[in-house]
């Protein structure tokens, strides 16, 4: 897909701050510095329209981005990161089971782990919750540029396994860096946007 306009258009914490729009949606979830901030900016050709900070956990409300006026990407907080209270990341919890259980536009969770590394205890939670509401998912294994090519194969079947993959789901090798991955992703965003 040709990018030609992408723009932050609001940070909602509550049902009636989403967007009034019925544009297709993908969610954005994955643990903190897992590289959500990079994702986005790389999909959408941009140095830095999504802030990558070196601190994680920065992501604090469901932050909508309208792409060429066709769909939304929804950035939703990054999980497992220790500095938050118990009471905040509890709120963080519902505001996104809440938009993820009853969001209508929603067409696929874009879950990311970190390739080189077995998805966290975090990310098959993640992984089975949204199994458990039959949301489409589609993996996104980041940091490909970070191992040699030669152990790709060996990390995404360590991805599959760790996760117990739906065959159905989608798992893509990704990097921020070179590309790798961009244009089948768009590919399947595409797919799932008819």
């Amino acid at each position: 897909m040709k990018i030609t306009s992408a723009e932050i258009v609001i940070s909602a914490v509550r049902p009636n701050q989403y967007p009034e729009t019925a544009l297709p949606e993908f969610a954005l979830a994955g643990r903190s510095n897992v590289g959500k901030s990079s994702f986005i900016n790389k999909m959408l050709g941009r140095k830095s329209l999504a802030r990558i900070s070196s601190k994680p956990g920065k992501t604090q409300t469901l932050n909508f981005y309208l792409i060429n006026e066709k769909l939304h990407f929804v950035d939703v907080p990054g999980y497992g990161y220790a500095k938050v209270s118990k009471k905040e990341r509890e709120a963080w919890g519902k505001m996104i089971e809440t938009y993820l259980t009853s969001r209508e536009q929603l067409r696929a969770v874009v879950l990311l782990t970190d390739v080189r590394h077995p998805p966290t205890a975090d990310d098959l939670m993640m992984y089975e919750f949204l199994k458990h509401y039959g949301l489409r998912c589609i993996i996104i294994a980041t940091k490909a540029d970070k191992i040699p090519k030669s152990k790709w194969q060996k990390h995404l079947k360590t991805t599959r396994e760790t996760l117990n993959l739906d065959p159905e789901d989608h798992l893509i090798l990704f990097s921020s860096e070179t590309g790798l991955g961009r244009d089948q992703v768009w590919k399947i965003f595409e797919s799932y946007m008819v």
